[in-house]
């Protein structure tokens, strides 16, 4: 890598950006567009992301105090709080929503044969959302309650490296299982989801897919015992069973048979009862998938705590979906980052190091091998480690 580059443009060598012009192209991002083009603006808000902006006065101070670095960043266009502003709201966020979608696969392909804690060939996706808390009086056309705005980020995560395979932003309304409409199930895959998406007739719909779930049972449902199978309960399963849904509605819905598992966790005591129509797997294993859901959970935690989301720079829904999807964007490339470096440094220790060495004429490996320096680990020891290979 050129030691005469800065590490945001070392960084940024590796977007595919005939892509991002495809995607540019797509939306006529660049109509009547003379001096900030889309890139400009992508990349402004890239560094936002990166050294923690918090405003776009902030970002347009930084980049005019280094503006002879500028054009070797990318950033071909004079920086203005006001043509950013203007970029945000205007220019399509589905451009920026497109390009976060080809930087997923080639994340994932990076990833791909990282281990999980179940010895699993297949992919296994974790389904949950988020929400992000709005000002109503700013955030008029996000209203969720009364009082309140929000918008929700609903996200399938490949356990696999913790990509994030699918982002839906909605208003704080949308109702989480409606979200399994949108999704196209992979057959042999294995979706793990919360009591909240437990809908029979779109469960049914993966399971017509040849795919997999493993979800929650909620309080009270009505079933019918089929068939007790053989447990070991000294890992703390204390049945396995085979049923069949009761209700004339119900059934309808789901036709088919389910199976039913009751598990107590030996460290917390808390008893679980889940739902899968996989009957192939061991059922301990069953419980393991389940409990890797935590992941999309810290994934939230570390995107809400790490990248600007939850502080907007615009009000409107065009410049909020912008921002959002070009953190998403941050963090795939982050991850790519990391896996073709093969960086050891946890995902929180490579963006704090970059984030005050952006301006830096240093090859980024030489940031990770020349610093002595103790692993986030050490300092937040209750704070889970997203990339922790």
């Amino acid at each position: 890598m050129n030691s005469g580059q800065t590490v945001f443009s070392q960084l940024i060598d590796f977007l595919p950006r005939h892509e991002f012009s495809k995607c540019v192209q797509r939306y006529n991002g660049n109509h009547r567009t003379r001096t900030f083009s889309c890139m400009d603006q992508f990349l402004c808000m890239v560094f936002a992301q990166l050294t923690f902006r918090e405003s776009l006065r902030d970002i347009e101070a930084c980049l005019r105090t280094v503006e002879s670095k500028l054009y070797h960043m990318g950033i071909r266009g004079r920086v203005s709080r006001s043509t950013l502003a203007e970029a945000n709201e205007n220019r399509d966020w589905r451009i920026y929503a497109d390009f976060s979608q080809t930087l997923i696969p080639i994340a994932r392909k990076l990833y791909a044969h990282e281990e999980l804690s179940v010895d699993l060939d297949q992919a296994v996706y974790a389904l949950d959302s988020t929400t992000i808390s709005l000002c109503l009086s700013l955030f008029p056309w996000a209203r969720f309650r009364r009082t309140k705005s929000a918008v929700k980020l609903h996200t399938l995560l490949n356990l696999r490296g913790s990509i994030p395979e699918f982002i839906h932003v909605s208003d704080g309304k949308l109702h989480d299982a409606n979200v399994l409409d949108m999704l196209i199930p992979e057959p042999g895959s294995f979706y793990v989801m919360d009591r909240a998406y437990l809908d029979f007739a779109r469960l049914h719909d993966i399971h017509e897919a040849k795919a997999f779930f493993i979800t929650r049972a909620k309080r009270g449902f009505q079933f019918q015992r089929r068939y007790s199978h053989t447990v070991d309960k000294s890992n703390g399963v204390l049945c396995d069973q085979t049923i069949s849904l009761k209700g004339f509605e119900t059934k309808l819905r789901y036709p088919d048979a389910l199976r039913r598992i009751r598990y107590t966790d030996l460290d917390t005591l808390k008893r679980f009862t889940f739902l899968t129509n996989n009957f192939a797997l061991p059922s301990f294993d069953i419980t393991q998938l389940y409990k890797l859901r935590w992941r999309v959970e810290l994934f939230f935690k570390w995107i809400k705590q790490h990248l600007r989301i939850k502080a907007f720079y615009g009000t409107s829904e065009n410049a909020v979906k912008t921002q959002i999807w070009i953190a998403v964007a941050t963090y795939l490339l982050v991850a790519i980052l990391k896996k073709r470096l093969r960086l050891e440094q946890s995902l929180y220790t490579i963006l704090q190091i970059l984030s005050v060495s952006v301006f830096v004429k240093t090859p980024v490996p030489q940031l990770f091998t020349n610093v002595s320096y103790r692993d986030a680990q050490d300092d937040l020891h209750n704070q889970l480690s997203l990339f922790d290979f």
